[in-house]
């Protein structure tokens, strides 16, 4: 019987959480940098969800701990805490002592723990005294060093080469076809997530075969071709119980199908070769607590309102699968359901590439999102995250959000999208992180009609309109972002737009670095604004806003430029090295000019008009 490696990563949920998923790039890159040295593939999938698949689920997760031929645990002080990860730790001694090894344990120190540094406190616990007398990888100072840095490669590839000098040795016989991919525990015993319920999560993925061993699931395999069990994957599921796989050979399958157990669906082919195509109807409607479904290709062929994938309930996993939609969505998420889409190829739907609506969740990492008639990704009163994905040649938006809708992007590339690369408004409210926004045909993110959210430490660049854009209402607060190189302002803020943008890097815009006007009132602080094409900032037409503490240098014409009713508070600003004055007000423009450094800048220091000189407020400036 042909036998299979697998590796098992086992970490405490909430420090991965605490981490903004780091631990979660961990993983893929060990994953990656294993096949690089393998030449092959060896990916760790990562769960952070519970399973509750009934008990042939449970049996299947206590066989596969067994089945492990690593452990990869990540070593922080709650590690220590946790039950279920002091167990698995307790089962690879027992699996080691049995084999005759003593390399299928390999830790990652990645906090500094009391009860490892302490011998005292080592002596008296069995799994610390253990760990500390292995070889592990030090993580404890690499945590804080971005993933592009040598240091963090090196380390990674030396873990990397440690498995596969293992792998040279294990006493089992591989096959590339077998090959087990064991996903990500992550113990939790108490925590506070959406569903209330506590989590605690391992799970075993398989690649499609046609053997079974004894600790394989009941598997039913359709072929279109009469030479499985089924032709049709529907009567597969009319005879499939929960905890059954489905292996769907290569062939077109014209049926809608309905999933309302826990089962898995893989299609045993190479991609593209699986296809379940139906008109008329969802083409899968999944209404179960729990399942899976892998590399299928699935096209809703029009007639009606119809999504590729309908997901109104619990969780689905969808992974690496290709869908388009000749009606509604490809995908559909709503009514609480909280699946899991990763890897999947999202294109050419009629309306948006997913949408996420009425309350849904879900966690969308590492798909490929592109050339959808409205957007990307919607969301609308709800709460997903985004990872990872790269999202583009939509129509409209790259991802929009509104009707009080939060949610978390964090690391995906969104570019070359008909309207704005982000879209808030409504009350909607997410968090962006370390996204690259580039390259829209309008603004890169626009806010408007009350709309909110949260920019951190993103690049935003090369979109034809502003890099960020606010009005009616918009509000929300940027930090840390570099908006550069747009083909107009850097921040364009107007029609009673506010906004709070701090700590940014905005240069190298074709107009403006910021733009104000028609009664638009942001506040900037701390902010570098230079190299414009025109002035640094310019508030016009009735524009306002609070402008503090800010370097604004190397400007095309002048640092701040005032007019036609402008009337902005500039204070203790450094204003410098500008093409024209630091200061340049006129034409009905007023304002306080307080407190601020105004040096070296090539037409002096101040230039007010004569007509403006009693609306402006000049005092403690530095020339």
């Amino acid at each position: 019987m042909v036998q299979t490696f697998a590796g098992f990563m086992s970490y405490v949920r909430l420090d991965d959480q605490h981490e903004n998923g780091r631990l979660s790039e961990l993983c893929a890159r060990l994953s990656g940098e294993v096949r690089m040295q393998l030449g092959e593939k060896f990916p760790i999938f990562q769960d952070r969800n519970d399973i509750s698949w009934g008990q042939q689920w449970k049996e299947r997760i206590e066989d596969a701990l067994d089945a492990t031929t690593f452990l990869i645990p990540i070593i922080t002080p709650a590690f220590f805490k946790s039950t279920a990860c002091r167990a698995e730790v307790e089962r690879f001694f027992e699996r080691e002592e049995h084999l005759g090894r003593a390399d299928l344990i390999l830790p990652i120190y990645y906090v500094s723990c009391p009860i490892l540094n302490n011998e005292g406190s080592r002596e008296t616990d069995a799994i610390a005294r253990a760990i500390s007398a292995r070889q592990y990888a030090d993580w404890r100072e690499l945590r804080f060093e971005p993933f592009t840095s040598p240091s963090v490669g090196k380390t990674v590839a030396t873990l990397a080469g440690q498995i596969v000098r293992a792998l040279e040795h294990a006493p089992v016989e591989r096959s590339h076809a077998d090959q087990v991919v064991l996903r990500a525990s992550a113990d939790e015993q108490q925590t506070g997530d959406e569903t209330g319920r506590n989590r605690a999560s391992v799970s075993i993925e398989e690649a499609p075969r046609s053997g079974a061993s004894k600790k394989d699931p009941p598997t039913l395999v359709v072929d279109a071709l009469h030479r499985g069990d089924h032709s049709s994957l529907a009567g597969a599921l009319a005879a499939a119980e929960s905890g059954y796989r489905i292996l769907v050979r290569p062939g077109l399958y014209r049926e809608a199908v309905i999933i309302d157990k826990a089962v898995e669906i893989i299609g045993d082919g190479e991609p593209g070769e699986v296809v379940i195509e139906a008109v008329g109807a969802h083409v899968i409607k999944f209404q179960a607590n729990m399942g899976r479904a892998v590399n299928l290709t699935i096209r809703q062929a029009g007639e009606g309102k119809w999504f590729g994938v309908d997901i109104g309930q619990g969780r689905l996993d969808l992974d690496d699968c290709d869908i388009t939609s000749a009606s509604l969505s490809g995908v559909g998420i709503h009514n609480g359901a909280d699946p899991r889409l990763r890897r999947n190829r999202i294109h050419d739907c009629r309306q948006n590439g997913i949408l996420i609506y009425e309350g849904g969740f879900g966690a969308l990492e590492d798909n490929e999102i592109f050339n959808n008639q409205l957007s990307g990704v919607e969301i609308k009163a709800s709460n997903p995250t985004l990872r990872r994905n790269r999202i583009y040649g939509s129509r409209q938006n790259g991802v929009f959000t509104h009707e009080g809708a939060v949610g978390i992007l964090e690391d995906n590339e969104i570019f070359a999208n008909g309207l704005a690369g982000v879209s808030i408004k409504s009350g909607g409210n997410p968090t962006l992180r370390r996204n690259r926004i580039h390259d829209g045909k309008q603004a890169g993110v626009y806010v408007y009609a009350n709309g909110l959210g949260m920019l951190e430490d993103n690049d935003i660049f090369s979109n034809a309109f502003a890099g960020v854009e606010i009005k009616s209402g918009g509000n929300p607060t940027l930090r840390q972002n570099r908006i550069y190189e747009g083909q107009q302002s850097g921040a364009y803020v107007h029609t009673d737009g506010l906004g709070t943008l701090e700590d940014n890097e905005i240069a190298n815009n074709r107009s403006n670095g910021v733009r104000v006007k028609s009664g638009g009132n942001p506040t900037l602080r701390r902010n570098r604004i230079s190299r414009s094409e025109r002035s640094g900032m310019y508030i016009y037409d009735n524009g306002r806003g609070l402008f503090e503490k800010n370097e604004i240098f190397e400007n095309a014409r002048a640092g701040v430029e005032v007019t036609s009713g402008g009337n902005p508070t500039v204070r203790r600003n450094v204003i410098a090295n500008n093409m024209y004055e630091a200061v340049w007000i006129y034409n009905d423009g007023r304002g306080q000019i307080t407190d601020n450094d105004l040096r070296s800048n090539e037409r002096g220091a101040l230039d007010i008009a004569e007509e403006c000189k009693a609306a402006v407020e000049i005092e403690g400036n530095q020339e």
